[in-house]
């Protein structure tokens, strides 16, 4: 169930932040550990009013074309950084955030599991079924991890299944199983611009290769 899969994103997710102090929470991973925290609390508070917001209309995106409007956009994507690095630093201590990360996310694993996947949700710009809303916060959560266990050494991994939404997704972007010999935490990094395309990697996927990041 796509609820489980949330529920093993998140809760992987809470083993990473659950143990980190103040200190830590200022540890560079491409940002400060605080940011990529801010916005999963963020992700999950967006889903907490989708899933108690039913739509009228029919769903206009998936659990794959969700991520189609996330095109690689710099100047957005600074102006992101920057207000989720403000915001996560108002927090006096680590511990507020990390707080509300927690008891957010146990909320919307909550909600999730009671909500019927195909109940038809609201979420900014879109109508979703609630199924297909668990899958984008699952790879939106095990994408965030990712990052930050790649700076990380002594954090666990992200959840085998959220890895797994994350692939089904990149595939269903790409339109094909990627062809190459990547493993999933290799996948996720390439296909949403941590890791750069190598010359051999950009000749096995072609025209495709010109596609990359598939969303960031």
């Amino acid at each position: 169930m796509n609820a489980d899969v949330l529920r093993a994103a998140y809760e992987a997710f809470a083993g990473v932040v659950r143990p980190l102090g103040d200190e830590e929470s200022w540890r560079p991973t491409g940002c400060a550990v605080r940011d990529p925290v801010f916005h999963c609390a963020g992700g999950a508070r967006r889903a907490l009013v989708a899933l108690h917001t039913p739509a009228a209309g029919p769903p206009d995106r998936d659990a794959v074309t969700y991520w189609r409007d996330w095109a690689p956009d710099p100047a957005g994507a600074a102006n992101g950084r920057r207000w989720n690095r403000v915001s996560a630093g108002m927090f006096l201590d680590f511990r507020q955030l990390r707080d509300l990360y927690l008891e957010t996310t146990a909320a919307t694993v909550n909600a999730a599991a009671d909500a019927r996947p195909d109940l038809r949700v609201a979420t900014p710009g879109h109508v979703l079924t609630a199924g297909d809303l668990m899958l984008t916060l699952a790879v939106e959560a095990t994408v965030h991890h990712l990052a930050l266990s790649t700076d990380l050494p002594e954090a666990v991994g992200p959840s085998p299944a959220g890895l797994a939404a994350v692939r089904a997704t990149l595939d269903g972007l790409l339109g094909r199983p990627v062809p190459l010999d990547w493993s999933d935490e290799h996948y996720a990094r390439a296909a949403t611009g941590p890791t750069p395309l190598t010359d051999r990697e950009r000749l096995v996927l072609g025209a495709d290769a010109d596609r990359f990041p598939l969303f960031n």
